[in-house]
């Protein structure tokens, strides 16, 4: 299981999910460009230490990273307000790459396009989205749960 953000652009947001990988010891991909520099103090800030503890590939373009997911053999799900399925539908695999978009603008839709899936979180009618960070830790922990995770053991009270 895997992480793919595309060209994010709050590093806020960015950190808070890096910091979700490393705590479910799930790898990151963030395909570039960023909308920030990995040095911006928030996204620092949003992932604290952790983000020494998280596997972080980046990805110079879209193309790029299209290349190395189908040499992998990995399948694309992506996370969008404009999916049909929504996400608790969906039978995940460990050879899944979760895929969110930018917080501004989601997913070109050359991108959509090459998706395996296109799932969605519903919301109550007449708002838009949940913020990016709280979509990945839905979808990743239903995804977790489907399909079993390692998770090494903890003391209780490490345990939130």
């Amino acid at each position: 299981m895997r992480i793919a953000l595309f060209q994010p652009d709050i590093p806020q947001n960015t950190g808070t999910i890096l910091r979700l990988c490393a705590c479910l010891d799930v790898e990151a991909h963030i395909i570039e460009p960023a909308g920030f520099p990995v040095s911006d103090r928030h996204f620092r800030r949003a992932g604290m230490d952790y983000l020494d503890q998280v596997t972080i590939v980046r990805h110079d373009s879209w193309p790029k990273f299209q290349q190395w997911r189908i040499e992998k053999g990995l399948q694309l799900i992506l996370f969008t307000t404009k999916g049909a399925r929504p996400y608790l539908d969906h039978r995940y695999a460990d050879t899944d790459i979760l895929l969110f978009g930018r917080e501004s603008a989601g997913v070109p839709d050359e991108v959509a396009a090459a998706a395996d899936a296109r799932l969605v979180i519903p919301v109550k009618p007449g708002l838009r989205s949940l913020n990016v960070a709280m979509a990945a830790a839905m979808a990743l922990g239903e995804a977790l749960r489907q399909t079993g995770p390692d998770v090494p053991e903890r003391a209780p009270e490490r345990m939130l």
